[in-house]
């Protein structure tokens, strides 16, 4: 038992699929080589009877082990005080402070910085930065009499540049988040998988539903003011890619997306994008992606009002404590969903 809320199972289950979620919650010690690694360390797995757990790397170095040079499991603590300096310097200076400008605030070279925000985040600091800016004229946007004003407010320098941000991500422009996208034709179909009957809809600008287990009666629930109409040839070649994608998730990052929500919900929605295929994170990590750690609970309702499954892959966030959590389409989906990815 290397915690007191952690089995030795459940900590070879969260090294196997390197969670990061348990980095700082336990080391890895390998004994055949004397090393002890976090539990998201990239190294190759080593064999099960060749491993122990530790509480922490004090209790790894006591019994005779030394850190890894690869994954640096004694940094965690400092890495994510770093990365929370890094994320309160990007939003008090509007998102403008250079690689270099970071890295000398907490310590780091650049190069290592870098490596440690986008570990922590799935974002390098640079793009990180640029999301905020896109929140910040999403709010704008929201409420302001003019595009051209919120998009200035934002920051932006002229509008060509938040265009050019905003092109292709997910669905959205300015006057589709100004006017709430009112008005729209949504084909959709019931397609077959082999993990089960499968809701797959879309507009002109992307898929903007995909759900299992349902059909007309919940589409329209969720898109009442929307015309419906089934099928549509010119959607076909989309929906066989949308079930490609399902079949084997992971795949589906080009497909395009229509999607609305608040400026939270997208920043929620971007961040499950950014998790890779075979990985997973807690409501907590998710939420510290975004620069609030405390904010799980936001982050849970968020994932919660997610329309379009496998495609923004909700089914990767699992709770604190290494259990599957909850999910819409019920746990033995995302079971499935999480142990083909794995594979």
């Amino acid at each position: 038992m290397t915690h007191q809320e952690i089995s030795p199972d459940t900590a070879w289950a969260a090294v196997m699929r390197r969670d990061r979620a348990y980095d700082g919650r336990f080391v890895t010690g390998v004994l055949t080589t004397g090393i002890y690694c976090r539990p998201s360390c990239a190294a190759r797995h080593p064999a099960r009877e060749n491993v122990r757990f530790f509480a922490s790397g004090a209790e790894a170095r006591a019994a005779g082990l030394r850190a890894c040079k690869r994954c640096l499991p004694d940094d965690v603590g400092r890495d994510a005080a770093a990365v929370l300096a890094a994320i309160d310097e990007i939003k008090a200076s509007e998102g403008r402070p250079t690689l270099d400008e970071l890295a000398e605030l907490t310590g780091y070279s650049p190069t290592h910085f870098q490596r440690v925000f986008t570990r922590a985040t799935g974002l390098s600091p640079a793009a990180y930065a640029r999301a905020l800016r896109e929140e910040r004229a999403k709010d704008a946007l929201a409420g302001a009499g003019r595009v051209t004003d919120a998009i200035y407010d934002a920051g932006y320098e002229a509008p060509s540049r938040f265009y050019a941000d905003m092109e292709g991500k997910m669905g959205m422009t300015a006057s589709d988040w100004k006017n709430g996208g009112a008005g729209r034709t949504i084909h959709y179909a019931v397609v077959e998988t082999t993990i089960a009957p499968m809701l797959v809809a879309a507009t002109e600008k992307g898929v903007c539903c995909l759900s299992f287990n349902e059909g007309e009666e919940e589409l329209r629930a969720r898109f009442p003011k929307a015309e419906l109409v089934e099928g549509g040839e010119e959607f076909r070649a989309l929906f066989d890619r949308v079930v490609a994608a399902v079949e084997q998730p992971g795949t589906g990052a080009d497909i395009p997306l229509d999607v609305k929500g608040t400026a939270f919900q997208q920043r929620c929605w971007q961040a499950l994008r950014q998790i890779p295929p075979g990985e997973t994170r807690s409501y907590g990590e998710q939420a510290a992606m975004l620069g609030n750690p405390k904010a799980s609970r936001a982050v849970g309702s968020a994932n919660g009002a997610n329309n379009i499954a496998v495609l923004i892959p909700c089914h990767r966030v699992i709770a604190a404590d290494g259990t599957l959590g909850g999910y819409a389409y019920g746990l033995d989906i995302k079971t499935e969903l999480l142990k083909r990815e794995a594979q």
